[in-house]
């Protein structure tokens, strides 16, 4: 069975300085919900739309996101809210940027137990990521 993507933007993340005032800030201004990722970082799942209990997927349109502190932050550009586009393959969609005069700036990393990340920057310098969920 074929899998097909839109290559649409999947996640989003927002670097805090202050995460309490910002998780309050986002809950009380859209009623977001904001749950502690376990694991020895300040990250926050943000949630804009319910998910599915078993996949973390959203059940009807809508991104979903994550909050961090900024000093977690794993190099400059990170610090900065970054957009997550779904790709078929980090590994191919990492090759692919640089020949389209890109630039991979964190290459590709596992998420445990959901897939792999990529860091990039497009020809003028903004930066994005690219999400390869697990096949199930």
């Amino acid at each position: 069975m074929a899998i097909f993507l839109d290559h649409t933007i999947v996640h989003f993340e927002i670097p805090a300085n202050d995460i309490e005032k910002i998780k309050k800030f986002y809950m009380d201004l859209f009623g977001w919900t904001m749950n502690k990722y376990p694991g020895p970082t300040t990250y926050y799942l943000i949630g804009t739309v319910p998910v599915d209990e078993k996949t973390m997927m959203p059940i009807r349109p809508g991104v979903n996101g994550g909050l961090f502190d900024k000093k977690d932050a794993a190099m400059p550009d990170m610090a900065k809210p970054t957009n997550y586009i779904s790709v078929e393959s980090v590994e191919e969609h990492s090759k692919k940027i640089e020949v389209l005069d890109g630039k991979i700036v964190v290459p590709k990393m596992e998420i445990p137990g959901l897939g792999w990340w990529a860091l990039a920057l497009d020809p003028e310098g903004n930066h994005f990521g690219i999400l390869e969920y697990m096949k199930k």
